[in-house]
């Protein structure tokens, strides 16, 4: 194929200098690389930038320079900078990239690569949002009743996704999530108690309790239940107690939490 001016670049080409020899009485002298126009290069005299066009200090077309005025063998020096040759480069050399060439964002450092999505990242993933709550007192649960727990303290909530008492679905960050919630409460012998994790408002998960025996009869009872989940943006997670004793039983704030996380 042919072309215009110089022939693209198949590898990186920096800007390149060429030194000629003065010859007495002459005014063209031959390019190592064909140019457009004079623009293409910068020329300088005895170190002296000199100003292109016609009528100025040269002209170049191809591969030949014209200068205005010839110079002379043992008194001038004349070398040209190839600039267009290196605007056709398409590769950068070894180490002429960094960060403040990259769009990239987080964090550089020895635990983190850079992702196809420009952005750098924990080696494996990161298994967030994640979450970890606990209520800061003992919470009433009614009989015969399923009751939203209350969870006042928040351990950790790396997206901010866990707000009154459920968690949420952040925008970005559908996907599998591990959920896990445990209960303690004063209880009697021979009833039910049952933890429920809810989505959206619905049981879709429970596990039963179990009674601990403490000189002779029961005392309390305790459950974990735990569920993995595929979920969308918006949707939230709660999770409910139910007990049957016949009144009212309190939970133990210090043994209830509930937390989760993202899968990665």
């Amino acid at each position: 194929m042919s072309y215009i001016g110089n022939q693209p670049a198949e590898s990186y080409a920096s800007f390149e200098k060429q030194v000629f020899t003065i010859v007495n009485s002459q005014t063209a002298y031959t390019l190592t690389h064909a140019v457009t126009n004079e623009n293409d290069i910068r020329l300088v005299v005895n170190n002296v930038v000199q100003e292109p066009g016609s009528g100025k200090a040269y002209t170049a077309a191809n591969t030949t320079l014209t200068l205005s005025a010839a110079l002379v063998n043992g008194t001038d020096e004349m070398y040209c900078v190839y600039l267009g040759r290196a605007l056709q480069t398409v590769n950068p050399p070894n180490a002429s990239v960094g960060l403040s060439q990259l769009s990239a964002t987080g964090t550089k450092d020895a635990t983190t690569f850079l992702r196809g999505d420009n952005t750098f990242a924990s080696a494996g993933g990161d298994n967030t949002p994640a979450f970890s709550a606990r209520p800061n007192a003992v919470q009433a649960i009614a009989n015969d009743t399923l009751t939203k727990v209350s969870f006042q303290t928040e351990d950790f909530d790396t997206d901010n996704a866990f707000a009154s008492d459920k968690f949420t679905v952040p925008s970005g960050k559908a996907g599998k999530y591990y959920f896990e919630a445990t209960f303690l409460i004063n209880s009697a012998t021979d009833k039910q108690f049952a933890g429920y994790i809810y989505k959206n408002g619905s049981r879709i998960f429970y596990s039963i309790g179990k009674e601990q025996t403490g000189g002779g009869s029961a005392t309390s009872a305790t459950a974990t239940a735990s569920v993995i989940l595929d979920l969308a943006v918006g949707d939230y997670i709660e999770f409910y107690i139910y007990q049957d004793t016949g009144s009212s039983k309190n939970t133990f704030d210090t043994y209830t939490k509930f937390q989760g996380f993202k899968l990665i």
